[in-house]
């Protein structure tokens, strides 16, 4: 009987969890599906197609010259020997930490009229104006998809790389005795291999392309992301703004259909026979060297060029750059990661060990509805969580008014919103890191414990809590990451004169001051190479 109580008492819990975190989700679709509103229709006549047009040419742009760059350096560091490799495979992964506004930023100071790169090429060849030369423009729809992919091509990457390393080495051996090349073996081997993991890298990256905010307002390029932002702060239309949203989630759901659907027949049996350093390619020559120069072009151009140019304003602007703001927005924006690390790690821990001790037919769900918000773009996102936190604020003014009181905005007006929503984005992290490191407990232990007259509760905080301190370290280390990097939300969400390190580098940023927010925007950078270590070490271990 206490044990059926208790099942219970966990299976409330997790479902409560999994409809509050989806709850904004549901206002968001909701309110989309409204009647009309005067600022979508006006939108909607004149530039609303222009921005899905952009939308669309960006989540394609970047994934093709994410293709462009990740898989041929995935094959090279996984299947070939050349000088550099090792310190490759793992380095190829730092652009990770960089926040797409940066190098945008970085790029944009470079190599502007007034910038180091056109004044050296108008001295050498003696250039007097504009007129004299052609020269790009970055600031344009194809800068941001070439900004945006140098950032976002290590997921890729990572997906394709892993891919091919669990993939049986005979078949690449087979080629071999076939007489293919190594760049024939890449095209009609790995490729078509590797279709899958490719498909799932392409649907990551164009995610997180279409719910980037930073870059393409940055070089002024109109996307769906930077109309819902616009809609709320320029019209102050929550239903106009929503509506926009439920464009964005009709693009995100067809894309996650078309990856489902792309991977509805394919299968891999056979994984032997795996990669080692006796299977692998030796280059030689030129085309050693050549592999060389292609990664570390890309790890200048993606990662360090860009940490060096901020390196180099830190110490130019320390005076300014380090002060107060620094500290108090760094503490501000440790707290916030903080509680929402601690949150998503307890609630997830609830949900999963729910699905861990459940008998019931669905017991995935609650984890399900939990974790769509990560789905869904920063300013997305923020549009569904004032939904109903706006609603409650009214609903309990409206009761507390006959009372002679007034509270505000409680909810929707406070840093409550913005910890909610970093909560409702970032809690598919947790929850993925701690299931993994479930799903290695035996189910030997729960039945020992079960078997010593212990509860649920006391087999959670005695038995697995010991044996999960490394996912919890993870989860929490990840989404601690993620939440110092937020800006969309953050931007839409933080209470007034609230500043996070990622606002108060961005508001320099658009301002073209990024030099007096440098020592802010390296400390950024240098947190988020903190989960790329572990994930190092981990694939390391793996392979070892």
């Amino acid at each position: 009987m206490h044990v059926k109580f208790s099942l219970s008492r966990w299976q409330l819990i997790a479902w409560f969890i999994g409809l509050l975190l989806v709850t904004p989700l549901g206002f968001l679709l909701v309110e989309s599906l409204q009647g009309g509103s005067d600022v979508f229709q006006h939108l909607f006549d004149t530039v609303l197609w222009d921005y899905t047009r952009n939308t669309l040419f960006l989540i394609a742009g970047v994934g093709l010259l994410s293709c462009l760059i990740a898989l041929p350096l995935a094959w090279l560091t996984a299947y070939c020997e050349f000088p550099g490799r090792k310190q490759f495979e793992w380095a190829l992964m730092l652009p990770l930490a960089m926040p797409t506004y940066l190098i945008a930023y970085v790029y944009t100071d470079l190599l502007d009229y007034a910038g180091p790169v056109q004044i050296a090429l108008r001295d050498w060849f003696g250039w007097q104006s504009p007129d004299d030369y052609w020269f790009f423009d970055i600031r344009t729809l194809t800068g941001a998809i070439v900004m945006i992919a140098l950032v976002l091509y290590p997921y890729l990457y990572l997906i394709f790389k892993t891919a091919l390393r669990e993939q049986s080495f005979k078949l690449v051996q087979a080629s071999q005795l076939m007489g293919l090349s190594p760049l024939q073996s890449f095209l009609r081997v790995s490729l078509p291999l590797g279709r899958g993991a490719i498909v799932a890298g392409i649907t990551l990256i164009s995610m997180e392309a279409m719910a980037d905010f930073a870059t393409v307002n940055y070089f002024a390029v109109s996307t769906l992301t930077t109309a819902v932002y616009d809609t709320w702060l320029g019209y102050y239309s929550l239903t106009a703004a929503a509506k926009i949203s439920g464009i964005m989630l009709l693009i995100l759901f067809l894309t996650l259909m078309l990856e489902r659907y792309s991977r509805r027949n394919q299968a891999v049996y056979e994984r032997q026979s795996s990669v080692n350093s006796a299977t692998l390619y030796s280059l030689k020559g030129s085309a050693a060297w050549g592999a060389t120069i292609a990664c570390s072009l890309t790890l200048v151009l993606a990662f360090l060029l860009p940490v060096a140019v901020l390196v180099k304003y830190a110490i130019v602007y320390a005076e300014d750059a380090w002060n107060g703001a620094f500290f108090n927005y760094a503490w501000q924006s440790l707290k916030v990661a903080v509680v929402v690390s601690l949150a998503t790690i307890i609630l997830s821990l609830c949900v999963l060990f729910y699905q861990r001790i459940s008998k019931d037919r669905y017991p995935l769900i609650p984890g399900r509805l939990a974790s769509t918000g990560y789905a869904l773009p920063g300013t997305v996102l923020a549009i569904a969580v004032l939904l109903p936190l706006t609603q409650l604020d009214d609903l309990l003014n409206a009761w507390l008014e006959p009372h002679g009181f007034s509270l505000g905005l409680v909810l929707s007006g406070t840093l409550f919103a913005m910890v909610f929503a970093y909560i409702v984005r970032f809690y598919a992290i947790a929850h993925g890191a701690l299931e993994s490191s479930f799903l290695r407990i035996s189910p030997s232990l729960d039945m020992a414990s079960q078997s010593m007259g212990k509860g649920p509760f006391t087999t959670l905080y005695k038995v697995h809590l010991p044996l999960l301190k490394r996912g919890i370290l993870t989860a929490g280390l990840l989404v601690f990451i993620e939440c110092m990097k937020e800006l969309p939300a953050a931007l839409l969400l933080r209470p007034f004169n609230f500043e996070t390190l990622a606002t108060h580098v961005f508001q320099y940023v658009s301002d073209e001051q990024l030099e007096l927010a440098s020592i802010s925007a390296l400390f950024i950078v240098l947190v988020g190479l903190i989960p790329l270590y572990f994930v190092n070490r981990s694939m390391e271990h793996n392979h070892s």
